[in-house]
């Protein structure tokens, strides 16, 4: 499982995480872990990312999680 965390987004207090596996790309946001003071913890945040990131595999060794189709084209 290759993960790629992006910037934080203070507005939404997520940050935009790409997931790879088995030739599957999956993105989503993730929401962020906050310190006491609340501000952005990008440590915590990791390790939450990275609970996601089992789900996500599994998912996709289930088949839950596919690569998405191509899309159609339609001609006239």
């Amino acid at each position: 499982m290759k993960i790629s965390i992006g910037a934080f987004d203070a507005a939404t207090r997520t940050v935009a995480v790409t997931f790879e596996h088995d030739g599957v790309r999956h993105e989503r946001a993730v929401n962020t872990c906050l310190d006491a003071k609340g501000g952005y913890d990008a440590t915590a945040t990791a390790a939450r990312v990275d609970e996601v990131g089992r789900g996500v595999e599994y998912k996709i060794e289930a088949g839950v999680i596919g690569a998405a189709a191509s899309p159609i084209t339609v001609r006239e």
